[in-house]
């Protein structure tokens, strides 16, 4: 089930095949390595394998806990999406004590949601992969186009200000250009437009389940929203600088679509629950699940295979593979039924125990912490290696093909999703339509981050308004109590910076007797399964051509790092290489470049 079909062989050159790695490419959920053998005489790579060097067990000492505590524990699995665990988190657990939490409560926390979107997008988008379309990596990888970028004039010069393809690279130089400085400054504003619904970034300090704790005073939004319209301007801008240098790298680069493609395997869990419709009931989660303000779906092929939360639910199997864990299917199901009657397959989250087994790295074996999450399909009979697209990706595009979303300020027509903001500081009303892309690549992932920035601007102003309009009207309840259960189960599907996450509860004498979060770097990262399939990392990487102007000598691998960087796995802070039989050619411990613009020759 890899990306792409097989390449002609007519005039290919004799291969010469090197042996390189990364690793690690260090991240917030664990050590990430990428292992490949790469074809210099035909400019491809050949073999790609994704490894995680860090085990970390939530699921293992979440048992015995008290179920109220998990969101406060499970914000600890990330240190840069933490809040996405806890909404997850209190979603599951609003299942398991049912309870629904008022209006308010709600709007709180999406706009709190909606605030970690546009914080963690933007410094990402332009403080870490806009790096790998800088002036100082592109001048070091591909001359040719930087010097073909000086000559290219900027579509949307108009709304951003710079004139060249090649101006707009040299504001994405890190640590000295406009756009990078400019993105932390946004970045600062929307962290606090998030401490002032959550608390705490990035382990919030006021959600719970059945409600919130922060203070809904009318300056408590009135504030928000002020710090929302500074960021407008930014995020318009944001989204032509994209298409302009995204749409230059196909021009320039002729197949540079086959950078980072894959088979459209895409899977969304939705986004910003509609209080008016949620009632957390899992007997009703298909139909809340369709009026989420992002809307849920599996899309294989570019077809919409299902919506429906439950069914969603239901095809999770958590596989070994090449993982470094011991089989728990042989022991006692903690579920059999869900609410519904349904039957649960015993490696579903619900069901799983978290063996590990500590041995040596053996890429024909087993060589990752990581399992290998997968869909069941069963009109297929296929084990799905889903991936989320970097997390707007999928996003845009369920949303999309689903037609369903329909705001003030948002409209999904089927093909694509169109965006309107309305008029900021220096920028006039503007109205933005994502089309769903031909391909599920390495610049279409990343394309869709600055749109998905604008979507969530879009979503914070109706949020805003809306509980505005509760507390005018005096609507100001934030929370309902509950009692906590002998037994219950419950799952939460929340859609994590980087994609799709879910939390999956078993509740025995007011205890968590299982508890399994799914965020998106299982996905993602995922090895090779018990089936021979590459994870999405690998599937991605492999195949792909090279299209850096380098040899083996002075290989940078910029463009399988775009690839892995295009979804989002985290802060890369540290990259080493190694050529042939281990031999090191460079190692840095900068995040970007270091002083002086960095162009040494070890980071992609």
């Amino acid at each position: 089930m890899t990306a792409t079909a097989d390449r002609a062989t007519a005039g290919r050159k004799t291969p010469q095949v090197v042996d390189m790695s990364w690793d690690p490419i260090t991240r917030i959920i664990g050590n990430l390595g990428i292992y490949t053998k790469i074809d210099f005489a035909n400019r491809e790579v050949t073999e790609c394998r994704s490894t995680s060097s860090l085990f970390r067990g939530y699921s293992v000492f979440m048992r015995g806990k008290d179920p109220r505590d998990a969101g406060f524990i499970t914000s600890r699995i990330c240190g840069i999406c933490g809040d996405n665990h806890t909404t997850c988190s209190n979603y599951a657990q609003q299942m398991a004590y049912g309870v629904k939490p008022p209006p308010l409560a709600e709007h709180i926390t999406n706009l709190g949601e909606a605030a970690e979107y546009l914080f963690d997008h933007t410094i990402f988008q332009d403080n870490l992969v806009f790096v790998d379309f800088c002036e100082a990596m592109v001048k070091a990888t591909n001359p040719g186009v930087l010097a073909k970028a000086e000559r290219t004039e900027a579509p949307h010069a108009h709304v951003h200000g710079y004139r060249t393809i090649a101006d707009l690279m040299r504001a994405f130089n890190p640590f000295e250009g406009a756009v990078y400085k400019e993105a932390l400054q946004v970045s600062r504003i929307t962290r606090e437009m998030f401490c002032l619904m959550e608390g705490r970034h990035v382990h919030p300090s006021t959600l719970y389940p059945g409600g919130v704790g922060t203070m809904p005073s009318p300056t408590t939004f009135t504030d928000y929203l002020s710090r929302l319209m500074r960021t407008l301007d930014f995020v318009k801008k944001s989204v032509c600088m994209n298409d302009d240098v995204f749409d230059f790298f196909y021009e320039a680069l002729p197949g540079y679509e086959e950078v980072g493609r894959r088979r459209i395997m895409l899977g969304c869990w939705g986004a910003w629950q509609d209080h008016q419709a949620c009632d957390y009931r899992y007997e009703n989660m298909n139909a809340w699940g369709k009026k989420m303000f992002v809307t849920p779906g599996i899309i294989v092929d570019g077809e919409l295979v299902t919506n429906n939360l439950v069914d969603i639910n239901l095809g999770m199997r958590i596989l070994l593979g090449s993982s470094y864990y011991e089989d728990w299917v042989n022991e006692e199901p903690f579920v059999t039924r869900d609410p519904l009657g349904n039957p649960v397959d015993m490696r579903h989250p619900w069901n799983q125990t978290t063996v590990p087994a500590p041995q040596k790295r053996d890429f024909e074996g087993n060589y990752s912490w990581v399992m290998s999450p997968r869909w069941y399909d069963s009109a297929s009979g296929q084990h799905l290696p889903l991936d989320t697209g970097g997390g707007p990706l999928a996003r845009l595009w369920s949303t999309a093909l689903n037609g369903l979303v329909e705001t003030p300020y948002i409209k999904a027509t089927g093909r694509s999703v169109r965006i309107s903001l309305p008029k900021s500081e220096k920028l006039p009303e503007m109205t933005f339509e994502w089309e769903i892309p031909k391909w599920s690549n390495t610049l279409e992932r990343d394309r869709a981050r600055p749109y998905f920035v604008a979507y969530s601007a879009a979503m914070a102003l109706q949020f805003a308004e809306q509980a505005m309009d509760l507390v005018r009207a005096g609507d100001t309840k934030i929370f309902n109590d509950y009692e906590l259960p002998e037994e219950g189960i419950g799952c939460g599907f929340h859609e994590a910076v980087r994609g799709v996450l879910s939390h999956h509860l078993v509740i025995k004498d007011k205890k968590i007797a299982n508890y399994h979060p799914y965020p998106p770097t299982p996905w993602n990262a995922s090895p090779r399964d018990i089936y021979g399939n590459p994870g999405p990392y690998e599937d991605a990487v492999q195949g792909q051509p090279v299209f850096e102007e380098n040899g083996p000598d002075d290989f940078k691998g910029i463009d399988i790092m775009r690839t892995v960087r295009s979804f989002d796995p985290c802060l890369p802070c540290g990259v080493h290489m190694y050529l042939g039989k281990g031999k090191e050619l460079q190692q840095t411990h900068s995040p970007m470049f270091g002083a002086g613009n960095g162009t040494g020759a070890g980071h992609g």
